[in-house]
């Protein structure tokens, strides 16, 4: 049972807006992991899951991200709260046996050479230095062309350290607890994104997910997560998510 709490970093800041203090994230991890009604989180992720096994997936944003996918049978890991011994058994990859608490996001490894298309990313960080106006086109599965309005290098320098995976699409995972979703105001994201309607697009090693990417290049394996709140998720035509809102 994965209980990360504050102390591994679980809350990630929006460009431009400072974390919370201490008492305040602890104070709504509490309210998440106390009030989650687990039986409609649990309800909406088999659905949500079960769509993804028989469509296509579609990724957009006003930004410019553009991207598409497929998980087709590829396991798809429910954080819905459930650490029972038979969920444990029932487990078809790594982290189907690690149960996170507060709950909410589901994951998969998408079919690597389905992958294609644009993210286009917020402020981010890159190699410890900051990234502006950055866009990453993959195709089958990996980054084939870098470009930002600065910091294009630190990009580049941090694909080259981790290896052959830096340039690998990871994880496709989305967040469904109301919970945890992004407040309005003073805005930033709760525990690693699991909150309704946050998207993360990774990048490196997905072995535990039951994905073909394995990383040779850095030690311990090279992940990286990237959170997005403005994204419109749709699979097999139907939008589950518009703009960072769940639907």
């Amino acid at each position: 049972m994965h209980f990360h709490w504050v102390e591994n970093g679980s809350a990630y800041p929006i460009a431009g807006q400072p974390l919370p203090v201490r008492p305040a994230i602890d104070a709504l991890y509490q309210r998440a992991l106390l009030r989650t009604d687990y039986r409609a989180l649990a309800d909406v992720q088999r659905r949500f899951a079960a769509a993804l096994a028989s469509g296509d997936v579609r990724i957009t944003s006003a930004a410019g991200t553009d991207l598409r996918f497929r998980a087709g049978g590829r396991p798809v890991n429910l954080q819905d709260g459930d650490a029972s011994q038979a969920r444990a058994a029932a487990g078809k990859v790594l982290i189907d046996k690690e149960i996170e608490l507060p709950a909410g996001a589901i994951r998969v490894a998408p079919i690597e050479e389905t992958v294609e298309g644009v993210i286009a990313f917020p402020p981010s960080q890159w190699d410890g230095r900051p990234v502006e106006g950055l866009k990453l086109r993959l195709s089958k599965g990996r980054v084939v062309e870098v470009t930002a309005a600065s910091g294009k290098d630190a990009v580049e320098d941090e694909m080259q350290k981790a290896g052959d995976a830096g340039r690998a699409f990871r994880e496709f995972a989305l967040g469904f607890n109301p919970l945890l979703a992004v407040p309005s105001r003073a805005p930033w994201i709760p525990y690693y994104g699991y909150g309704a309607g946050v998207v993360r697009l990774s990048l490196g090693d997905n072995s535990e997910l039951g994905g073909a990417v394995v990383s040779t290049g850095s030690r311990p394996a090279y992940v990286r997560w990237n959170f997005f709140t403005d994204l419109t998720v749709a699979v097999g035509g139907t939008v589950w998510v518009r703009a960072g809102a769940l639907l």
